[in-house]
């Protein structure tokens, strides 16, 4: 099944096309990385199948009732440190649009919050405070929180930048979990090729246009590839 499908979008702003003449479909299930050099138009293309800025030419179509159903981790921002919500409450912000007219939080969705953060190992940090954790710590706070709402579809941008190895690898895993237990279909956009290459079921290669759209094996037949990483294997 479908989960979205792009024809033709084109994306800019300040008179500027970003992103021109972008058409791909989203199965179900799929585990896409997006990949391309700085200034390509990555983030720009994402936030363009979210609605986050509007097309100037073509489309985005999901399949019905799937929009209500995404999760998105934006590049991570530095907060600052005082920022007085805990770990529940940063995760608990994520029911915030289906909450239509209710004014608080059921017994149910705290019951969920305790058993995402007890899926991704983050129990301890329940009544922590969100600003005193570490970044990879923080990451995987902000991704709870996005899968909190039964997300169907995963938006992560760069979600392992600044991330060390070891964070990075266990992120990583995290989503791979997601994608092949939970069947969560997931897009992420990466500076990391060679994680991108081992976790990511297809690619996507943009600069401007999309270049490549397929598997992570016959990427790496293709110049965009080469001219990526200087030819070098993963």
């Amino acid at each position: 099944m479908k989960v979205l499908e792009c024809e033709n979008l084109c994306l800019g702003y300040e008179g500027m096309t970003v992103v021109e003449n972008a058409s791909f479909s989203v199965e179900e299930g799929d585990y896409i990385c997006i990949l391309g050099r700085n200034g390509a138009g990555k983030s720009t293309f994402v936030k363009g199948l979210l609605g986050l800025i509007p097309a100037t030419s073509g489309k985005v179509t999901y399949e019905k009732g799937m929009k209500s159903k995404i999760g998105y981790v934006p590049q991570f921002m530095v907060l600052q440190k005082d920022f007085p919500a805990t770990v529940h409450e940063v995760v608990m912000s994520g029911f915030t649009g289906s909450l239509g007219r209710k004014l608080f939080f059921s017994k149910a969705q705290n019951e969920k919050v305790k058993g995402i953060l007890e899926k991704l190992n983050l129990s301890e940090y329940d009544k922590a405070s969100f600003s005193s954790l570490s970044v990879g710590q923080k990451q995987r706070i902000l991704l709870a929180r996005a899968v909190c709402a039964d997300s169907k579809v995963l938006f992560l941008d760069e979600p392992a930048s600044g991330l060390d190895p070891a964070a990075s690898a266990e992120f990583y895993n995290i989503i791979s979990d997601l994608n092949s237990n939970e069947g969560v279909t997931v897009i992420m956009i990466s500076h990391d090729i060679n994680g991108a290459l081992r976790n990511g079921k297809k690619i996507l290669h943009i600069d401007k246009e999309i270049e490549f759209f397929g598997s992570t094996k016959e990427y790496l037949k293709t110049d965009s590839y080469r001219r990526l990483t200087g030819g070098d294997l993963p």
